[in-house]
């Protein structure tokens, strides 16, 4: 009788005992948030890191299975945080993303060239590693309107202030005392990954002026300014020549053969670069694959309204093709004003020869739109309409010379396909060899 109460007395003992026992399993999920959070706040405890690399294939065992969310984005992340704990082959992605965030937008245009024709290397920062890329450069005399052209296939609208140009124009006080306002080579590249070079004026005579009235020391190899001037001009032909997919020749009036004479000395003395055969669908001649040629356009600024007659358009046409049959630059087949509905009645073979000729008129003739001009007794209907001016807006005949520009084809310039950044060293590197050309010191010589 007495063993009943003995064994049921320990017990009840025993029975309050089991109740401070879950206090003491409550700590540990405590501990693993705190652990937690200090490893990634410190993130080198070998205890933290070694958590976080298990957790690592943990969620990528649970994105597979839920089928939801790729992994990618979550590798991303820890690589960028933790950096050396990440493998080579996860870092892939995240390497090629920022390569391919753009760089800050251009305002303004930067030098290339400085006025001592040596090369500068800030325009790099400006740069990706993308291969879509198109150059267009631009050559033309003194007063041709080569910076006003640029920016406005670049950067800016013609009823914009020219103040605020990409490429700085001439201001007045320049052009009353016959000066340039571009020296060397600048440099603008587009949202849309074009890159434009603005050159100072070819022949000039206010750079020959500067060099006779300061007393400029020369280079030893040269002994006159006027053969510096020209050996300065045929070297940044040369150049564009050869890193430029489209140049863009500048003239204000029809013709200078002294300019073409110019063009086909530049032709002749630019570097050798190979080019693809696939590339060979030039103008004329058999061998033209043997070398890269750019695609030329002749450029006719301030053109007069007789100069848009269907007569004249055809005349002047075939005397460019005369005079370049025998260049192997791409001056014809890539660009026609007849395909833009500026003449709307002429069919597309009423040109035989059709170079690349494009002609804009004067600026500011589209001023004339915002006064109405009644004829001598006309009703009202005639006093609203605008004169005749014989040709389309200035405003819309450059929208249609940048849309063809803009599509034109884009060659390699070398035997592997650059990037913008190789193509800055190429250009580099062309530069530096134009410099030390053996064909151009042997001309200079003769000139001398």
């Amino acid at each position: 009788m007495r063993s009943l109460p003995a064994s049921f007395s320990p017990q009840s003992k025993l029975a309050p005992a089991p109740a401070p026992a879950p206090p003491a399993t409550a700590p540990p999920p405590m501990e693993k948030p705190i652990v937690l959070m200090k490893s990634r706040e410190e993130g080198k405890g070998p205890v933290g890191a070694s958590e976080g690399a298990a957790q690592l294939p943990t969620a990528a065992a649970k994105g597979e299975k839920e089928g939801q969310r790729p992994t990618q984005p979550v590798y991303q992340i820890q690589n960028r945080g933790m950096g050396s704990a990440a493998s080579s082959s996860t870092m892939d992605p995240v390497v090629g993303q920022a390569k391919l965030l753009a760089p800050e937008k251009m305002k303004h245009s930067i030098k290339l060239v400085d006025d001592q024709m040596n090369w500068c290397d800030s325009a790099i920062e400006y740069l990706l590693d993308q291969t879509d890329v198109l150059v267009v450069g631009v050559l033309g005399l003194q007063g041709t309107g080569k910076s006003m052209l640029m920016s406005l296939l670049s950067a800016n609208q013609p009823e914009e202030d020219q103040r605020a140009y990409v490429f700085r124009t001439q201001s007045q006080e320049i052009k009353e005392r016959g000066g340039n306002q571009t020296s060397g080579i600048d440099f603008f590249i587009t949202q849309e990954r074009i890159i434009f070079l603005d050159t100072q004026p070819i022949l000039s005579p206010s750079i020959l002026d500067h060099l006779i009235n300061n007393d400029r020391k020369l280079p030893p190899e040269y002994n006159l300014p006027h053969t510096y001037v020209e050996m300065q001009s045929l070297q940044i032909a040369a150049f564009l020549f050869t890193v430029c997919h489209v140049v863009i020749v500048v003239q204000d009036w029809f013709t200078d053969l002294s300019l073409y004479r110019f063009l086909q000395t530049a032709e002749m003395v630019k570097p050798s670069t190979p080019s693809p055969s696939h590339e060979s669908t030039g103008s004329s001649g058999a061998d033209e694959g043997t070398e890269y040629y750019p695609h030329v356009v002749f450029l006719q600024n301030k053109a007069k309204r007789e100069n848009f007659c269907p007569r004249n358009l055809k005349q002047m046409h075939v005397v460019i093709d005369k005079i370049m049959m025998h260049s192997h630059l791409k001056y014809k087949g890539t660009l026609s004003m007849l395909e833009c509905n500026i003449f709307p009645g002429l069919p597309y073979d009423y040109l035989d020869t059709e170079v690349n000729l494009f002609l804009l008129p004067f600026a500011d003739s589209d001023a004339d739109d915002t006064f109405p001009r009644a004829a001598p007794g006309g009703g009202p209907l005639f006093s609203l309409l605008p004169g005749y001016k014989g040709h389309p807006s200035f405003q819309s005949l450059m929208a249609k010379l940048r849309s063809q520009i803009m599509s034109m084809a884009r060659p390699q310039l070398s035997h592997t396909i650059l990037t913008e950044k190789n193509w800055f060293h190429y250009a580099a590197r062309i530069w530096d060899g134009v410099k030390k050309s053996s064909a151009l010191s042997e001309y200079s010589r003769l000139l001398a």
